[in-house]
């Protein structure tokens, strides 16, 4: 779950840091394949029993909230190719 965090942030710093909005979009759209990734793992804490649902509901709302912006900052980068 670490590993997916930090990559999640590390793409979309290297994204940032391409001089092209394509390159961003791409970094952002790996970004949020790590974010699948860590709301897959955090699925199986929970069935797994290693988090108890409140832990649960409280991360996977921040997740959500957290794709919610990257889709949107992705799709403001996307336009701005257009």
């Amino acid at each position: 779950m670490r590993r997916c965090s930090v990559s999640i942030a590390s793409n979309i710093a290297e994204g940032a840091a391409r001089n092209s909005s394509v390159d961003y979009a791409r970094f952002l759209t790996i970004a949020l394949s790590s974010l699948s990734e860590l709301d897959t793992q955090l699925e199986l804490c929970l069935r797994l029993k290693y988090c108890n649902p409140s832990e649960h509901k409280r991360i996977d709302d921040e997740l959500a909230s957290i794709t919610g912006m990257l889709v949107a900052l992705r799709r403001k980068i996307r336009q701005t190719t257009n």
